[in-house]
């Protein structure tokens, strides 16, 4: 009788763990399937622009149709009005706000020419232009335009007026470069990628960034760089500039 008693009972605890190793295990799946579909997400990219519409685009201050911004070849053109009516401006912004991201965009500016990359950007109907709250990443033509020779916080890669790149790696007017922006406000860090070269880093808060917005143009500026939240957008400043291969990956 105590030899069966003893074979029941090992067969129970073998049972026993069997069962655990085989709930162990089926945990140990489950937690790869979430930790596989966390991964998939950070890594989707949401295409904004992909050369055949404008369906994730409009104008700054309204949703009227896009003037002078036309489609040519898979590229986003801007071709600035011959005449333009007074307070009058076609910057293009997306529909939808973002808060931590990485953006990449393709840019091609004219020569000479000028114009940037918004995020942050605050489209109510309370302020007139994106760069009033937006933050800014520098498109410009390096060799001509003046604003390259008024510091190098102003030139192309650069957070405009704030924090210079560590280096000019624009490609030659008339070819495209990549500009790869990412915000992450958990982190706590902003970066500038020009043509697969980090030009330019800088904080989105605290001691540094108050140092750095002190000495900018913007200090004082009611609304600048207030809204986590914000559209983003891509700047008429007067000149021909091509963007295209739009795309961003949200960060959670």
């Amino acid at each position: 009788m105590k030899k069966y008693l003893l074979l029941f009972s090992i067969s129970v605890l073998a049972f026993s763990c069997k069962d655990k190793e085989e709930n162990s295990s089926e945990k140990k799946e489950e937690t790869a399937e979430v930790t596989t579909k966390q991964e998939t997400k950070d890594d989707e990219w949401t295409v904004l622009f992909d050369g055949t519409n404008l369906d994730n685009l409009q104008l700054y201050g309204n949703d009227n149709s896009i003037e002078n911004w036309k489609i040519e070849e898979d590229a986003l053109v801007f071709h600035p009005p011959a005449e333009r009516p007074k307070d009058t401006h076609y910057n293009l912004v997306t529909k939808k706000e973002y808060t931590s991201f990485v953006l990449s965009i393709d840019w091609k500016i004219s020569e000479g020419g000028n114009s940037g990359i918004f995020w942050g950007i605050k489209d109510d109907g309370t302020y007139g232009q994106p760069y009033e709250t937006g933050l800014e990443v520098q498109v410009l033509d390096n060799e001509k335009h003046p604003d390259a020779k008024n510091g190098t916080d102003r030139q192309a890669g650069a957070l405009y007026d704030m924090v210079a790149p560590n280096k000019d790696v624009t490609k030659p007017i008339g070819e495209w470069n990549t500009a790869v922006i990412t915000i992450n406000h958990k982190t706590n860090t902003g970066s500038s990628v020009l043509n697969g070269v980090t030009v330019a880093e800088f904080p989105l808060k605290g001691k540094e960034w108050n140092s750095l917005l002190e000495n900018s143009k913007f200090n004082g500026w009611d609304g600048f760089a207030k809204y986590k939240t914000g559209k983003i957008g891509v700047q008429d400043h007067g000149d021909i500039v091509s963007y295209r291969n739009i795309k961003i990956k949200e960060l959670n």
